[in-house]
């Protein structure tokens, strides 16, 4: 059994905890999550065992209610038994038309970590993931800057997902271990500070920000062409979708964040920076969670022939992410249970844009996931 608790009950979480279920039903296969049912853990052991949002529409509701702002078909009766609890903001939603209330509003940082680090206790979390709205943020760099901030209370240094990793890294001392699955921009996997917390106090840490969409799909070409030693003049790239994520994107501040963990392949996988654009473009809310992504690359190829790749397509954004979110839950529990503290690279590598630890970078997504599978105890696909 892996127990798991949800900061962010949108779309991503939603659809998540409604797939989870309906899989556990009966109702669906297992589509869209990479290693299937092959682990150990099996995609039915996990249960879900609290939610948190800072919307104040949400919050002291069941899980049932939330999930049908965004799925109108039958919703599991489990559903009814998880009520979402008050999280943190720390500004995440400014700018948004969404009323924000969160632990913070009534009580100072250190005290709302506590409170978190309690209520995790008696919830018995095994995996702590991490889909809040997309941040603007700075990294912290070294463990004592963010120990000093907590205990200061230095609202304007920190954000939301940094207090909640650091109350993950409390709570793992105290209980001995548990996972912490930062599935957003926010560097935690890649920032030093939290990967030094995290190793002394048993805290297992995936990150950062679930490759879904257009950016995995970006990495297999640019690996294809790097093989074939076709060089690349200039990549374009961009993402244009509905909800309420792209909605934050807007934030210019927000949106550097996203842009930073999209742009990381290209240096990681050609050796050298080809002029680019990649980034999340726009709002559009009649394309709701469907989002337009379109590519081209244009790149040089023998006898100096060049070539251009041009692809559309419109890809549902958050089950992308909803399903990769089942292995990164199970992989968590196995990285526990093995004692590997701090980040692993292996899982990083192929589940998230920006993959942990900062030393490391991207490479090509079929050597990822040869790696992970490795990683994981699995018979390898390819090799």
């Amino acid at each position: 059994m892996v127990r798991v608790v949800i900061l962010g009950q949108g779309y991503v979480g939603s659809i998540f905890a409604l797939g989870v279920e309906r899989i556990k039903t009966g109702e669906l296969g297992y589509y869209g999550i990479p290693l299937q049912n092959e682990l150990p853990i099996k995609v039915e052991d996990i249960e879900i065992v609290g939610s948190y949002d800072v919307d104040k529409n949400k919050i002291g509701k069941s899980l049932y209610e939330v999930v049908k702002n965004y799925w109108d078909d039958k919703i599991p009766e489990a559903l009814k038994n998880i009520i979402v609890r008050k999280g943190i903001h720390l500004r995440s939603l400014r700018n948004l038309p969404i009323e924000a209330e969160g632990l913070e509003d009534e009580m100072s940082l250190k005290e709302a970590v506590e409170k978190l680090v309690e209520e995790w206790k008696k919830l018995d979390v095994d995996v702590i993931v991490n889909v809040c709205t997309t941040e603007a943020f700075v990294p912290f760099g070294n463990k004592e800057e963010l120990i000093k901030a907590i205990e200061n209370d230095e609202r304007e240094r920190l954000t939301a997902t940094q207090v909640y990793a650091y109350a993950a890294a409390l709570y793992a001392k105290e209980r001995g271990g548990a996972a912490f699955v930062n599935a957003i921009p926010t560097l935690i996997a890649n920032d030093p500070a939290f990967v030094e917390l995290a190793k002394e106090s048993n805290l297992v840490i995936f990150g950062d920000d679930g490759a879904t969409g257009a950016t995995p799909l970006t990495a297999d070409i640019l690996a294809h062409l790097a093989q074939r030693n076709r060089y690349v003049r200039d990549i374009a790239q961009f993402n244009i979708g509905g909800n309420t994520d792209f909605l934050a994107l807007t934030d210019k501040e927000r949106n550097k964040s996203k842009e930073f963990t999209k742009s990381s392949v290209v240096k990681d996988l050609l050796g050298y920076e080809a002029p680019h654009y990649i980034k999340p473009t726009g709002f559009l809310e009649p394309l709701g969670d469907k989002k337009f992504i379109a590519m081209h690359i244009e790149y040089v190829s023998f006898n100096g022939a060049v070539d251009e790749l041009v692809i559309t397509g419109r890809i549902n954004d958050s089950p992308a992410l909803a399903g990769l979110l089942v292995d990164l839950v199970r992989l968590g529990k196995m990285a526990v249970e093995r004692k590997e503290f701090g980040t692993v690279y292996e899982v990083n590598a192929f589940y998230m844009k920006n993959p942990g630890p900062r030393e490391k970078g991207n490479i090509p997504r079929i050597i990822a996931h040869e790696k992970m599978r490795m990683w994981a105890g699995l018979k390898p696909k390819w090799l």
